[in-house]
């Protein structure tokens, strides 16, 4: 795996530092629990605006990134439109690569 930020996603999957799938994001979001949110780029438009209003409102960081596919494999798992992290850490490790990768 090349990309620093799927490695990423997978350290902290491995680390239980990941909640996947729309309730368990849901969930996480507002109990204060993630510190970032990351969506698939072929997320839904449904989907993208549930999580963009929602971090919104509860104050967590969103990011767009890579597809279901990408984010699911990153996590030993089939496809994931969206996803939590639940470690400081992890998260801003993540954010770090995306807006390298972006710049």
């Amino acid at each position: 795996m090349q990309n620093k930020v799927l490695s990423m996603i997978g350290l902290a999957t491995k680390a239980g530092k990941v909640a996947s799938g729309e309730f368990s994001v849901e969930k996480m979001v507002k109990s204060n629990k993630a510190y970032l949110v990351i969506v698939a780029d072929d997320a839904s438009d449904n989907t993208k605006k549930m999580f963009t209003n929602m971090c919104t409102f509860y104050k967590v960081p969103i990011y767009f990134y890579g597809n279901k596919e990408l984010l699911g494999n990153a996590m030993g798992k089939e496809t994931r439109a969206s996803l939590a992290l639940l470690d400081e850490g992890f998260s801003k490790a993540i954010v770090n690569k995306i807006n390298a990768e972006q710049n």
